[in-house]
């Protein structure tokens, strides 16, 4: 399902901007202004006067037209609207069409908030697991287990995204659904990174980092024989769960192994685009910090953050743990700017991580809260919690 704002498109034009000129005018991408007309997010608050001024409307007219937003349904497979009335005549064109529609949300993920998203994959979620109850057929019924596992994996994602990561049970339940469904199909990848997702919630959510560790370090066991890429990311969040209970020998120990994963990922490799040495990067810089060597972390985040344009939730996410390290070693006017980059890219995506990173640093600015600029940083962040 896709919409738009047909009547903002509408103002802009008569206003005599293109969406290039209008980006030009206020600071921003032009894929920033495409992404408002689509509906996909909303100008943050304080570009809103001046948005409003271009367009030549008051306030309350800009908030009608950011509200009027027009749907625009994507034309269904006709075979998957009959096999939805006849499950028992699903057929592997119908799982092709699911599989296809999951994927195109997936790569949706990074420029996209989780909110836009949980509505359209938990209706694909909903269709799979539906037919695979009803499938008749072993070579259909087992393709919808493998999509029903990638699916219930995205589904897990996007709760704990949009419950801004303090929902933890009913991600590990579609987690848990994601295991069962890969071993149906011996898929050791999907488990694994199914595990490795549970190791998150132990990490980041639960805060219990021999937990979270062992757990990464069981998907990084299963994903053996199947993808290098995923021993490798299993391995950085070990090193991170060392990090977390400041063991630097066994973190750095982990890094290592980790590292040289990337000497036997094959072209095969269907995990090896979420296991780059941006990611590795992200992590390390990340490990150092929980580590309490801001300053060995800060070199890493830099490098990391500018590699990361494309995905905008990991960007926000190395930007707060860049912002956290630059605060701790009080370098005060770049702190400030790194945190309204950080809270730049959470008003866009709205991802779970660097929401909970840009708050921990607005927090750790308590000593300078009489200065005005973290007042400012203050403001944006009050701002940003009445949004979300």
């Amino acid at each position: 399902m896709a919409a738009k704002r047909v009547r903002l498109a509408r103002v802009r034009k008569s206003a005599g901007f293109s969406q290039e000129k209008l980006a030009n005018h206020l600071g921003v991408e032009r894929s920033t202004v495409g992404r408002w007309e689509t509906a996909e997010t909303e100008p943050q608050a304080w570009l809103r006067p001046k948005l409003a001024r271009a367009l030549k409307v008051t306030d309350d007219e800009l908030q009608a037209l950011l509200d009027d937003v027009t749907v625009v349904q994507a034309e269904p497979s006709e075979r998957l609207n009959y096999v939805l009335q006849h499950p028992d005549a699903v057929d592997l064109v119908a799982v092709a069409y699911l599989h296809e529609r999951l994927r195109q949300l997936d790569e949706s993920y990074d420029q996209a908030s989780s909110t836009s998203l949980l509505g359209p994959a938990g209706q694909v979620y909903g269709q799979v697991t539906f037919l695979r109850e009803n499938a008749t057929n072993p070579r259909v019924r087992r393709a919808l287990y493998e999509v029903e596992a990638d699916s219930a994996t995205f589904m897990s994602q996007l709760v704990w995204d949009v419950s801004q990561r303090r929902d933890h049970h009913a991600p590990l339940g579609y987690l848990d659904e994601a295991v069962n469904a890969a071993r149906h199909v011996r898929d050791a990848g999907v488990e694994s990174y199914a595990v490795l997702r549970k190791s998150f919630i132990a990490l980041y959510g639960e805060k219990n980092a021999i937990k979270g560790r062992e757990l990464a370090q069981q998907a990084a066991d299963v994903a053996q024989l199947a993808s290098p890429s995923l021993v490798g990311l299993s391995l950085l969040h070990v090193a991170e769960g060392y990090a977390m209970t400041g063991d630097l020998k066994e973190c750095e120990a982990a890094l290592k192994k980790a590292e040289a994963q990337f000497d036997l990922v094959t072209p095969d490799d269907v995990a090896a685009p979420y296991y780059s040495p941006n990611e590795f990067d992200r992590l390390a810089g990340s490990c150092y910090l929980f580590l309490g060597l801001p300053g060995r972390a800060e070199p890493i985040l830099r490098a990391t953050t500018a590699s990361l344009a494309d995905k905008r939730k990991s960007q926000a996410i190395a930007l707060g743990n860049l912002s956290l390290s630059l605060i701790r070693q009080r370098k005060c006017d770049e702190a400030a700017a790194t945190l309204h980059r950080t809270i730049d890219a959470v008003e866009l995506t709205r991802g779970g991580g660097g929401l909970n990173l840009a708050f921990q640093a607005g927090r750790e600015l308590h000593e300078w809260r009489a200065e005005p600029w973290v007042q400012d940083i203050n403001d944006r962040l009050l701002a940003l919690m009445a949004a979300v």
